[in-house]
């Protein structure tokens, strides 16, 4: 299938039939009349859609959206997607958000954006949303489309971007709140995260693949390394990345401790390129050198 490139606000309005109102941020509105269309796009712009019906599959990758009514999902510049309509239901109908990020330049948004991790959740988490929370999305995208609707002035921007940073936020709490409701799946998640952690050692995976990512314990768990790292904080406090840390620094121990090896064999056991990377990496964990540890632990 071929993909269609929407680099630009307009290109992708053109595609789809709708007025653009300014090039480098509109809203746009999905309803029944739009026609059912199947193809693949790649965003030069961020997207944000407030979806309030099912009718369509998305398709990130190889994976495919948790995608219902009452769901917001999002995109990032240089992300494709897939969209297959489904045959046998109605016309899915939707509000979009979308703003260049050259919209942003010069505004304190600009440096915040890298913080909405979410429009890099490429799995299969969207944001469920309540009724209330549906309501309050809907408001700050009502607000900018009249913002849209007003002539340019001196204010335009500023009020525009300050709209999308709080409808952001709002995104945040949203997301933080479906952690939140989602325990009990957290809670198999991170166990898996334990299992792999010890099987990655266990089974010699670091001599053949160095040292563990959070993109490896995401894969293996059908997250995106975002949404992935974002629910371990949430829950455990800590990075996804200080997790591995944590366990790395413990199998170390636990090696100089328990055998024979040297702290250049342990550092090739644990999937470290060079042992002094591995010294470096033990002091900052421990504190102490591998030698030292060893010293201080058999006195």
């Amino acid at each position: 299938m071929e993909i269609v490139k929407a680099d630009t606000i307009e290109q992708y309005n053109r595609f789809f039939g709708f007025q653009t109102k300014h090039p480098l941020v509109g809203i746009v509105h999905f309803d029944r009349s739009i026609p059912q269309l199947t193809y693949r796009m790649t965003f030069g712009f961020y997207a944000l859609f407030l979806k309030k019906t099912t009718g369509c599959i998305i398709n990130y990758g190889k994976t495919v959206y948790d995608f219902d009514d009452e769901t917001v999902v999002s995109f990032a510049p240089g992300q494709t997607i897939g969209i297959h309509r489904t045959e046998d239901g109605p016309a899915p109908e939707a509000i979009g958000l979308l703003f260049h990020p050259d919209f942003l330049h010069r505004t304190p948004l600009a440096q915040k954006m890298k913080q909405y991790s979410f429009f890099s959740y490429a799995s299969n988490e969207a944001l469920h949303l309540s009724v209330d929370e549906r309501m309050i999305l809907q408001d700050y995208m009502d607000k900018i489309s009249r913002e849209l609707e007003h002539p340019i002035d001196k204010f335009s921007k500023p009020l525009i971007v300050s709209n999308i940073e709080v409808l952001l936020n709002y995104c945040m709490r949203f997301y933080e709140r479906q952690f939140v409701t989602r325990e009990e799946l957290n809670n198999d998640v991170l166990v898996r995260f334990e299992q792999l952690l010890n099987e990655y050692w266990d089974a010699g995976m670091a001599k053949q693949r160095g040292l563990p990512t959070v993109k490896y314990f995401a894969e293996k768990v059908c997250l995106s390394p975002n949404y992935f790292g974002d629910l371990v904080k949430s829950e455990t406090g800590k990075t996804a990345q200080e997790c591995i840390q944590l366990k790395i620094a413990e199998v170390a121990k636990s090696a100089l401790l328990d055998s024979n090896l040297s702290s250049k064999q342990v550092a090739d056991m644990l999937g470290f390129q060079y042992p002094q990377h591995f010294l470096r990496f033990f002091k900052k964990q421990v504190g102490c050198t591998p030698k030292e540890f060893v010293s201080r632990a058999i006195a």
